[in-house]
């Protein structure tokens, strides 16, 4: 069989470079088309993640019953059951369905497989994370110190001049991937160390590769990455099965932290850039606007405590619902892991698939402690990490709506997961008949996944013609009715329907059904006037009154026609007061 050259273990060179696409590509590619930014990223994860699914059926993992297990089916379970429930459309419920159905099958084959496999997995894993983390180093310095070589397509554009963003176009993605190489780089120092004959040669490389991944994580300004800077160091103080020289890289993380910020401080100051992290950083730990935000959900929470709002459906009801003070910006997540389960899906469900992964976390950590061999000890432990890091960036954030974030995520937590054999270095294609049972369902599941891909490329042009026409492009109407037939974007259709066609029960039909995705101030002015061009001004004004809340620049005009004295005695809908109550499942 062929290996690699001077490989930790014997795995074949197609799982190698699936898997090193699977996690090199999604966070890397630039490349995006109007009018979603990441979408590119997302279905290159979608696609090679279940290109791994199709080489991990050969390794004829076996199907492990688990509480983890259980709370993924329930998670994959909940956008066709708000399909039904609540209106939410088909588009969004088959994108989110496929997407936590590809999980909890990653979920079910690192758990299931076995324990030179799932050794020989992760080993591949951690490669393809740090060498993500690596490139991502090379674009941060790009969109910093030489921006204008960031062309859009290799190199993403930053949106704030001297902070990076990464190719993923968000600081904290960005420093998310830069933890999970930190933990990457970790592994295969521990990994190597302990199997080559000159292993101990990779330790001296170990402060090196964090101090790059770290000096990233400066320039993103990411204050979540600096927490995971923290936690990193934690991990060294406390887990005393590590290499000693791995210890004290990571107890020294904090001051290569630093280190870097003082050195890009200097350069800022000499040179005379702005420096987009340092207004960033001066923020301080805490941002008013989730502040705002938890509270808003508390408020939604104590108002559907049972079944919860349903699933996907936050960003309507938050947006509909009447709060004295809100955020003035248009979220569609809490940012808040735990508190979006508890609103979307209410609290006994929410609690039920709380309870579960939080106690198969807790399995995690405590395998991690009494694994007896050292190799599937350390395997372990970084995989723990892994699933850590992004756990808690999920208390203040929602990487894991990402497939470039969650996908990883269940793969690493199942390794976590499985069990205690004593590990067999073997090949990653190993038959075994006690898991002929989930083989083909993995491999079922990842053929789907590769070829809904490419299904929904297509797909997604139909929506692309929408915001950007080529020189011979049909008219807008017959462009969007196109697009309307999307299977997996429909929404977005629906949203230049709403915005531009003339209002009336055509735009207003279509309003409704984008606001399932995203609601802004054009939506939210376009919805108001298609209700009062249908007569229903009661709904229309709760609607205005709704968006006065946000004091959305954009909405200054629409609004402002109230203070114009020659408007005056139009007596515009707007202008108006709405009704006292309304509930917001009235607008969907």
């Amino acid at each position: 069989m062929l290996t690699r050259p001077h490989a930790l273990l014997p795995v074949p060179w197609p799982a190698f470079f699936v898997m090193l696409l699977a996690c090199v590509v999604p966070p890397l590619l630039a490349f995006n088309l109007s009018p979603s930014a990441t979408l590119f990223n997302q279905l290159a994860a979608l696609a090679g993640w279940g290109s791994v699914l199709i080489l991990l059926a050969g390794a004829a993992p076996r199907l492990r019953p688990s509480a983890a297990l259980v709370a993924m089916l329930m998670l994959a379970l909940a956008p066709m059951v708000s399909h039904f429930w609540t209106g939410l459309p088909l588009s969004l419920a088959l994108s989110n369905t496929a997407l936590l159905g590809g999980a909890t099958l990653l979920l079910m084959a690192g758990e299931g497989a076995s324990p030179g496999a799932r050794l020989a997995w992760f080993e591949i894993l951690c490669w393809g994370l740090l060498l993500a983390g690596l490139l991502s180093v090379v674009v941060s310095v790009v969109q910093v110190f030489v921006p204008q070589w960031a062309d859009g397509t290799v190199i993403a554009r930053s949106g704030v001049p001297g902070r990076a963003v990464g190719n993923m176009r968000q600081p904290n993605h960005l420093a998310s991937l830069l933890m999970w190489s930190c933990v990457a780089a970790v592994y295969l120092v521990e990994a190597g160390t302990r199997r080559l004959p000159l292993g101990r040669v990779w330790v001296l490389g170990l402060p090196a590769v964090l101090a790059a991944l770290i000096f990233a994580v400066v320039l993103s300004g990411s204050r979540t990455g600096v927490i995971g800077v923290l936690i990193l160091a934690i991990w060294g103080a406390l887990d005393r099965r590590m290499l000693r020289a791995s210890r004290l890289a990571l107890l020294a993380t904090p001051v290569m932290l630093g280190l870097c910020w003082g050195g890009v401080a200097l350069w800022s100051a000499s040179s005379g850039h702005a420096l987009g992290v340092e207004s960033r950083l001066a923020e301080g730990a805490g941002s008013p606007a989730r502040l705002a935000i938890l509270a808003n959900s508390w408020a939604l929470l104590k108002h559907n405590p049972l079944w919860g709002v349903g699933w996907g459906e936050f960003n309507l009801a938050w947006t509909f619902s009447e709060f004295a003070q809100r955020p003035v910006a248009f979220f569609d997540h809490c940012h808040n892991l735990p508190m979006q389960l508890a609103v979307e899906l209410g609290l006994p469900v929410s609690l039920t698939i709380l309870g579960l992964l939080s106690w198969s976390l807790w399995r995690a950590f405590c395998l991690s402690t009494q694994a007896s061999d050292v190799g599937l000890a350390v395997m372990r432990r970084c995989a723990f990490m892994l699933v850590l890091m992004i756990g808690l960036h999920s208390l203040l954030e929602y990487p894991l709506w990402y497939a470039y974030f969650l996908l990883p995520t269940a793969f690493a937590f199942g390794l976590a997961l499985g069990d205690d054999d004593e590990p067999q270095v073997t090949a990653v294609a190993t038959p075994s008949s006690a898991g002929v049972a989930l083989a083909p369902l993995l491999g079922l599941g990842g053929m789907v996944l590769a070829l809904g891909v490419v299904f929904a490329v297509w797909d997604y042009h139909r929506v692309v013609v929408i915001y950007a026409p080529g020189a011979n492009a049909a008219p807008l109407a017959e462009r969007i009715s196109l697009g309307q037939r999307s299977v997996f974007f429909s929404t977005q259709a629906d949203y230049a329907a709403a915005t531009s066609l003339e209002s009336g029960p055509e735009a207003l039909a279509a309003a409704r059904r984008s606001g399932h995705q995203l609601i802004d101030a054009r939506l939210m002015m376009a919805w108001a006037k298609s209700l009062h061009a249908v007569g229903d001004d009661d709904k229309a004004r709760y609607v205005v009154d709704r968006l006065r809340e946000f004091h959305n620049a954009s909405a200054a005009g629409f609004l402002g026609e109230c203070e114009v004295p020659e408007l005056t005695s139009l007596q515009l809908f707007q202008c108006q007061a709405g009704p006292q109550t309304l509930d917001w499942r009235a607008l969907r």
